[in-house]
């Protein structure tokens, strides 16, 4: 089966699934399956908050277990078999695309085939047969030629965890000297959002509290029976 797996610095996304890009690991079961992996004699939480920036992401075996932890919650969505074969579609910044193609194709491909893992007490067999890479973003527009057909120039905006991704498209072409990733993603506003709460009122607040959507201003309160209402309906 085909899995789409955006490997964010900030969340791990896949079709059907959004979990943050953090990962805690035991040498012990832990105190819950819920989000556990358990792979090559270690046990692993996924989902818990978010690691230290990586900008390397191939330095180090998270992202390939959060990639476990991405296929088998997409198998079990399915309902398909646990022991099964893949491709995995991904995405890389556009400025670092050419650069990075190969060795995060290497990394997420791994060199023992099948991987063999267990996930909230499953086990799975997963033999990943191909890695297909793309310019992150860009397959957003490929879907809607409408948006550019008619336009000499569009702006493509992809705003993710770390990385703001731009690529302009002249006449439905993308223009690479115009291709530009900023370090002004997500993370970087929640940080300064916190240390602004912390600069004003002295407390600190966590991602959660920041990211949580704002308490409507216009509630609907249910109105209460009238004393007669409440004697008529007895």
């Amino acid at each position: 089966m085909n899995i789409g797996i955006d490997h964010g610095y900030y969340a791990i996304k896949t079709r059907h699934f959004s979990f943050p890009a953090g990962i805690t690991a035991y040498s012990h079961e832990p105190y819950t399956l819920q989000n556990t992996l358990e792979y090559a004699g270690k046990f692993y939480v996924c989902g818990t908050g978010r690691q230290p920036i990586q900008r390397d992401k191939t330095a180090t075996d998270s992202y390939f277990l959060l990639t476990l932890a991405a296929i088998a919650k997409e198998i079990s969505h399915r309902r398909e078999k646990p022991e099964c074969s893949v491709t995995i579609g991904a995405g890389l910044p556009l400025t670092t695309y050419g650069r990075e193609k190969k060795p995060f194709r290497d990394y997420l491909l791994h060199s023992s085939q099948p991987v063999c893992f267990r996930f909230e007490g499953t086990a799975y067999r997963v033999t990943i047969r191909d890695v297909v890479l793309f310019p992150q973003g860009y397959s957003a527009i490929v879907n809607h030629s409408e948006l550019v057909s008619d336009e000499p120039s569009v702006l493509l905006m992809d705003i993710g965890g770390w990385t703001v991704d731009l690529m302009r498209l002249d006449n439905g072409v993308p223009n690479a000297a115009a291709c530009r990733s900023l370090e002004l993603g997500m993370i970087r506003c929640i940080d300064e959002a916190r240390e602004q709460v912390r600069r004003d009122t002295g407390l600190s607040v966590t991602d959660a509290q920041v990211e949580r959507e704002p308490f409507p201003v216009h509630r609907t309160v249910k109105r209460l029976p009238k004393r007669n209402e409440t004697q008529d309906n007895s």
